[in-house]
């Protein structure tokens, strides 16, 4: 008889419900969207009454087509670095600001001005930002000091459903990771940093390991979702750790790539990479001994997107293309163009750049553009800076001492098969896509559930769960181009940094 896990991310735009079987297969899933509501501050907020909303709604769909009592665990993969206040009874005291919410700047200059940049970089795994929780939960006592007040724990999205079904405030290492008031060298609470915040340590929730069981589904939320009573709740992760364990990335030696709209490069080790330059981030990874080192940047598939919007659009009335061959087109034309395109070079920072460059300022560029370059060329060069600059937060990681034997590459841009080729040469691994791009977030979360409740061994039962269906191997007679092109990328941004902060 076959066995379920019910797997729910809480993402940006809604949750996406998804029911596996124990046997690795995807069953069916479901989407319900919620707003974002956003402010001419940098506020970005969400109703968490509305994710519980989505949760019930979107289980109770899946639930019903299968008996519940087969539903062996439920588990999460959830957005990271929010700030949600709630009292003793779990009540939410005002909307969650979530991870886009960047009013708290003055926050984080006050902690700028009092820790240095590298004690707090080696503790938490990350820079100083007002992307983080805490200087969201120290914008909140600073400007709400009612709402600080009457708080009793501060919550992640995942976690305040958590609490919904179980009646327990908890959180597990990779989201407590992504507030950074923990210390990764511990994974405790950071006294330091909390002194240093001025926040009361009492107001963060326990802490428990992402594989950890907290309970069983209550009478009350059994109800309202379709799930059996004393159904497992399993801790599950943030999105992007349930993504690395979704992906294979449950053990050192392998990378993950995502080519979404914004693309990051994430590996497991088992210890944090804190580079001099602060190239990249950490977060505590859901495989317990593990640590997730992470580069993110602003505009990977988002920098193609617009190249073919830019190069391609209008064109919907011509006889040489339509609409729904223009991918097809850029392909042909792209594949007509050689390693390195023709000395042409792209910057693709169009809205500025996290990693590795750290700097809101920079601008998207071509360098070297002359008329003897086509538009295929144009769209190669564009292809090759994402992984140019993808590249460097690799090398980051093999500087520090990380062996990287694989990288599994997912999202929409991983369907393209010659920006495949592009990156395994840039990168010069082995490019592995495997039959599931949009499925790891929730199909980590399974995974983790399902070593929670003793029905999967280890994480290695990944392996059921993904499935190659591309592998890619570096032609080094491309090495010697790409290794000079590599040293004209980096030369150029430094090059146009002073014009970038003029402009």
């Amino acid at each position: 008889m076959n066995k379920y896990i019910l797997a729910h991310d809480l993402g940006t735009s809604g949750n996406k419900a998804t029911l596996f079987d124990t046997d690795g297969n995807l069953i069916k899933s479901t989407v319900y969207s919620y707003d974002l509501i956003t402010g001419d501050n940098n506020s970005a907020e969400q109703r968490a009454d509305d994710w519980w909303k989505a949760f019930c709604e979107t289980s109770k769909a899946l639930v019903s087509k299968i008996d519940k009592k087969d539903v062996i665990a439920v588990s999460f993969s959830g957005q990271m670095m929010g700030c949600l206040c709630v009292d003793k009874e779990g009540n939410p005291l005002h909307n969650a600001l979530i991870w886009a919410d960047m009013r708290s700047t003055v926050q984080a200059e006050y902690i700028k001005r009092n820790i240095d940049a590298d004690t707090y970089y080696n503790i938490t795994g990350h820079r100083i930002s007002a992307s983080d929780s805490i200087t969201k939960l120290m914008w909140i006592r600073d400007n709400l000091p009612a709402v600080y007040k009457n708080t009793y724990k501060v919550l992640n999205a995942k976690d305040y459903i958590i609490y919904k079904l179980t009646n327990m405030f908890v959180t597990e290492p990779s989201d407590a990771s992504s507030t950074c008031l923990l210390d990764l060298n511990t994974l405790t609470w950071s006294d330091e940093i909390v002194k240093v915040s001025g926040l009361d340590k009492s107001k963060l929730p326990d802490i428990l390991r992402s594989i950890d069981v907290v309970g069983g589904v209550t009478k009350e939320a059994a109800d309202l979702t379709g799930l059996l009573a004393g159904t497992p709740v399993v801790c599950g992760g943030g999105d992007g750790c349930c993504a690395a364990v979704g992906t294979g990335v449950v053990k050192e030696g392998i990378a993950n790539c995502c080519l979404g709209t914004s693309s990051w490069i994430s590996l497991a080790s088992q210890k944090a990479v804190c580079d001099k330059d602060m190239a990249v981030f950490n977060f505590a990874h859901i495989v317990p001994g593990y640590i997730m080192p992470c580069g993110t940047m602003q505009t990977g598939g988002g920098a193609l997107s617009w190249a073919v919007n830019a190069l391609y659009g209008g064109l919907e009335g011509c006889e040489e293309f339509s609409k729904n061959d223009i991918y097809a087109s850029v392909g042909k034309e792209v594949s007509a163009s050689e390693a390195g395109a023709k000395n042409l070079l792209f910057l693709p920072y169009l809205i500025g750049e996290r990693s590795p460059r750290w700097n809101d300022k920079a601008k998207g560029s071509f360098v070297g553009l002359t008329l003897n370059h086509t538009r295929g060329d144009m769209l190669r060069a564009v292809m090759e800076g994402v992984g140019y600059n993808l590249d460097i937060i690799l090398k980051t990681f093999k500087n520090s001492g990380n062996d990287i034997d694989e990288l599994i590459l997912i999202g929409g841009g991983a369907r393209n098969k010659i920006w495949q080729e592009i990156l395994c040469n840039i990168f010069e691994v082995p490019v592995l896509v495997p039959n599931y791009l949009e499925e790891a977030t929730s199909m980590g979360a399974a995974i983790t559930a399902g070593v929670g409740v003793g029905a999967f061994k280890d994480f290695d039962v990944v392996n059921k769960f993904i499935k190659i269906n591309q592998e890619n191997k570096p032609h080094f007679e491309a090495k010697e181009k790409y290794t000079i092109m590599k040293e004209l990328f980096d030369e150029s941004y430094y090059s146009l940094n002073k014009i970038f902060d003029e402009l």
